[in-house]
């Protein structure tokens, strides 16, 4: 049987702190540019399980962080160690694994074959047992036979669990799970399809085709493969260095607000500059894509002369372009604005250190 393992660490910011402060487990802990120690716009880069039951998320406003969980300890984030454990995930992982592909800096994937799913789980809960014990590290598992699968599964066993999906489960699996559960899918997929009654990821398939296509587009055909237990997707393959990172967030509500934007692009590509560091690369090329109300997409993009590593670049230049696209469809449609992304593109090594990483984006419902 082949697989693909995704293993993603948990919480991973706040783990790397708490291997370091383990008086401070169980407590709730942000690692994030504390607001109350200056009046930073930052964001909330990773909060532990326990900051997570009163709201606190991956991209929160620090100071609206700090509202909802003003207990929490703040841990002023330290990139350079966060690099150094990710490499000490990775060490671990090809030796015991072999190939391997690094997602972002706090997952990665494999391919693995075995002769019964038994085999697939227990090679599982191996791994995830040395990660905790050599390295001091939660982790949980997804093993599919599809990437989009496992990772899926991934986000049904956290924390610190292991879900094995074999493929004659693969529908039933999926079957009773909300559309929310599908990587890319936000609040307005999910009421566009309620429209539609559809709820679930097994009620897809009992819509019409054409219907789902008049109101998503192509990406109805992606949905129906998916609810089918045949989703289309390359292939996992390893690259010496990355082609690209980035980021994408889905509004609760479309934004027809520019400030809002510009506020939400600041935010985004502060914390895509900061994990593109942390991985030892430098950027030089950064797009910012639009997906409108009506889910048409837009995008612009700048290369830069010389490769950078700051945030403020990144900052300026995602702002920049994201207001090019704005004015740009004021001018004509004046549509408002369901999702945005950010990109840093045409990454180089800072170090001499060797990464294998693929071109996946990094994803926002996994808060590390």
């Amino acid at each position: 049987m082949q697989w693909t393992v995704y293993v993603d660490i948990d919480a991973f910011y706040v783990s790397c702190e708490l291997r370091d402060r383990p008086d401070l487990v169980g407590r709730p802990v942000i690692v994030g540019p504390n607001p109350a120690e200056s009046r930073s716009r930052g964001v909330v880069l990773s909060a532990s399980y326990e900051a997570r039951q009163f709201g606190v998320r991956s991209a929160l406003p620090a100071a609206q962080a700090q509202r909802l969980c003003p207990d929490a300890v703040w841990i002023r984030p330290d990139f350079d160690k966060y690099q150094r454990v990710a490499e000490e995930v990775r060490e671990l992982l090809r030796a015991e694994a072999g190939g391997i592909v690094a997602l972002s800096i706090d997952e990665a994937a494999f391919r693995l074959e075995t002769e019964t799913k038994e085999e697939a789980e227990a090679f599982a809960r191996r791994l995830q047992a040395a990660l905790r014990g050599k390295l001091g590290l939660p982790s949980t598992f997804g093993v599919a036979p599809y990437r989009v699968v496992a990772k899926m599964a991934t986000d049904v066993a956290k924390p610190a669990g292991v879900r094995v999906v074999a493929e004659a489960e693969v529908v039933d699996f999926l079957r009773p799970l909300s559309v929310r559960a599908i990587p890319g899918v936000g609040p307005k997929t999910e009421g566009v399809l309620a429209d539609l009654n559809i709820r679930t990821i097994g009620e897809i398939t009992s819509v019409q085709l054409p219907a789902m296509r008049r109101r998503l587009g192509a990406f109805a055909d992606e949905l129906l493969e998916l609810a089918r237990g045949r989703p289309h997707e390359p292939p996992l393959e390893e690259h010496e260095t990355p082609r690209s990172r980035s980021l994408d967030r889905t509004f609760e509500e479309d934004v027809g607000e520019l400030a809002r934007l510009e506020e939400a692009l600041g935010g985004m590509a502060t914390e895509l500059a900061e994990a593109v560091r942390a991985e030892g690369y430098r950027y030089q090329s950064i797009g910012v894509r639009f997906r409108w109300e009506d889910f048409e997409q837009t995008q612009r993009s700048l290369t830069l002369p010389v490769a950078k590593d700051d945030s403020s670049t990144l900052v300026g230049v995602a702002v920049r372009l994201g207001r090019e696209l704005w004015h740009a469809e004021r001018e004509s449609r004046g549509r408002r604005v369901r999702r945005i992304s950010v990109q840093a593109a045409r990454l180089q090594r800072r170090t001499g250190r060797q990464a294998r990483l693929d071109t996946f984006p990094l994803e926002r419902a996994a808060q590390r």
